[in-house]
């Protein structure tokens, strides 16, 4: 009697850009066309955890949605950075270029926000969001999802 193997077929690269661009698009929209017309006002923290712990220090200050946002949305939102990262480009399954990568996008991400004044410079977001992009990778990595390195 003989076993049947199954072996995980890759998305096709088509698919896979299409969704990968309309996320950046609602990434776009949601990160820097948000309604605000930006202005005067800027903020920034170069400090690491500070912005995190107030959030959990004073979670009773904040009501719920905005904390659970600041802190988890910044997690989920960029778990699709960690997937359509490696998927797209064959050097970004390797852990350095992935790290790279995912730092100066974000490192970019948050400049553009603060220069155009339509969202703060934190250095947290850039923790949490690159929290979320390893989820991402890890996920490809998972029994269920496939690996992206031979």
């Amino acid at each position: 009697m003989q076993t049947k193997t199954t072996t995980r077929r890759k998305p096709p690269r088509a698919a896979v850009f299409l969704l990968a661009a309309v996320y950046a698009l609602f990434m776009i929209k949601l990160l820097f066309l948000r309604g605000s017309s930006g202005g005067t006002y800027f903020s920034y923290n170069l400090v690491p955890l500070r912005t995190i712990n107030n959030y959990i220090e004073h979670y009773d200050h904040f009501n719920f949605d905005t904390w659970f946002k600041n802190l988890f949305g910044n997690i989920v939102l960029f778990i699709p950075i960690g997937i359509f990262g490696p998927l797209l480009h064959a050097s970004w399954r390797r852990t350095i270029p992935f790290i790279a990568f995912v730092l100066l996008l974000l490192l970019a991400i948050e400049s553009i926000q603060l220069l155009a004044r339509v969202g703060s410079f934190d250095v947290d977001d850039i923790m949490l969001n690159f929290v979320g992009a390893a989820i991402g990778r890890l996920m490809l990595r998972s029994p269920g999802g496939g690996r992206t390195r031979r």
